[in-house]
């Protein structure tokens, strides 16, 4: 279906759902330069080493993300106006724009200079690049669109026009669960996004499914667990993103990382320019060497938790107290401090955080009677697999060089407790 506004442009063909419709204004945003690098920019940074096949970009997610969120927004015409469904579709398309170098593993260095994310940068370069002057050209305001493409547009009578985009079964979860399992070939992605979308409504202002629906909701829910678990936090990925992040943190005294003026300069960084600037740095160009060469830290210990408990809680919440934690094993396994790194998935970087990504769902369930009267629905009272799915869970690993490794595990054991099972594989 073309929008009445819009002039039909063209397809493109996508390997997760065929053919994509775009229109003269879609393809006026694509071929701007925010989006076109977005081809540079990997979707899943350092997986590639484990996943060969994951080589996709942030453009084709970005793509996948627009398509959804037209069919979505076509789904809920009824309270939707043409304008503003454009304008989703829109938002879905540059959602990303802001993404650095190797895509979340740039995110510590942003939050450790500037105290930014990513989506801070997806609304500057929304509302500072060109981009601003062909949504102008087209009839819409750049400040509402930078709100709408980061989920923060914040319409008290509409909050599901900011849950379309970003809330925890958005079709940006859709889209990437769909397309990171096909690169991968991890085999988690089959999801039935169009019974997702063709059963979700609007229920008391905020995107709700209907209960009916719940398979799928259960089918999605498993996907995205099992995609965290042996995509997103595969241990080896985990090690390469660190390397990539050290690197970049050691390099970025000398590369100035963060101190671009304009919306241009942070835009000539990508994975390719940045790739090469670390290996001509003296201070990251071993870090950069190793990774060509596959020489990758190694995780000499590995604990999941399942309930919150005080040590827990300190070591996946404080910088400090996870600072301090490496120092003690190094000192006691008597090797560099550098040579130690602990890793938590809460940490907002490399490159989700666990918890809040599988938090509770947080669309409203409801189901409909004959006469077309809604009632609302708890997910743990109708599914008790989707409760079991949104158990606590984390999980903590130290890293260290393989000439260390069982030094360093025999400490951690000491320190932490045995994990499940005493030996880690490469």
């Amino acid at each position: 279906m073309k929008e009445a506004n819009q002039s039909y442009w063209g397809l493109i063909k996508d390997p997760i759902f065929g053919y994509i419709q775009i229109t003269d204004l879609d393809r006026k945003i694509i071929d701007t330069n925010p989006v076109q690098r977005l081809r540079r920019i990997r979707q899943l940074a350092g997986s590639e080493y484990v996943y060969p096949g994951a080589n996709h970009s942030r453009f084709e997610h970005s793509l996948g993300v627009m398509h959804l969120s037209r069919k979505l927004s076509l789904s809920l015409s009824s309270y939707l106006g043409e304008e503003e469904r454009t304008a989703i579709e829109i938002g879905g398309l540059l959602h990303d724009v802001g993404h650095g170098p190797f895509s979340h593993v740039f995110e510590p260095i942003l939050m450790k200079y500037l105290g930014k994310t990513h989506e801070d940068f997806t609304s500057w370069i929304i509302g500072r690049s060109e981009i601003a002057d062909v949504l102008r050209s087209g009839g819409f305001n750049p400040d509402d669109m930078m709100k709408l493409a980061i989920g923060k547009l914040g319409k008290p009578d509409k909050v599901f026009l900011d849950q379309i985009i970003s809330s925890s079964m958005d079709v940006d979860k859709m889209d990437f669960i769909l397309r990171d399992s096909y690169h991968t070939g991890a085999g988690y992605g089959n999801i039935d996004v169009e019974r997702l979308i063709y059963t979700m409504s609007v229920f008391k202002g905020e995107l709700a499914l209907n209960a009916k629906a719940l398979p799928a909701l259960e089918t999605f829910l498993l996907a995205r667990l099992q995609s965290f678990r042996t995509i997103y936090f595969h241990r080896t990925v985990r090690a390469i993103q660190i390397m990539i992040w050290k690197a970049m943190d050691r390099a970025n005294e000398e590369l100035h990382f963060v101190s671009f003026k304009s919306p241009e300069d942070y835009l000539e960084m990508d994975d390719h320019t940045t790739w090469t600037l670390l290996k001509k740095c003296k201070r990251s160009r071993p870090l950069m060497e190793k990774l060509e060469r596959r020489e990758l830290l190694k995780c000499a210990y590995e604990k999941a938790f399942f309930l919150p408990d005080e040590f827990t809680t300190s070591v996946f919440s404080s910088d400090s107290v996870r600072s301090r934690l490496e120092e003690e094993i190094a000192r006691e396994a008597k090797i560099d401090r550098d040579s130690v790194v602990i890793d938590v998935p809460t940490l907002s970087s490399l490159p989700y955080r666990y918890p809040s990504e599988l938090k509770s769902i947080t669309i409203p369930l409801f189901s409909e009677s004959r006469d077309g009267k809604r009632t609302p629905q708890r997910i743990e009272d109708l599914s008790p697999i989707a409760g079991s799915l949104q158990a606590f869970i984390n999980m903590l690993r130290v890293y260290t060089e393989q000439r260390y490794r069982d030094r360093v595990a025999e400490v951690v054991e000491k320190v932490i407790g045995p994990p499940p099972s005493t030996k880690i594989s490469s």
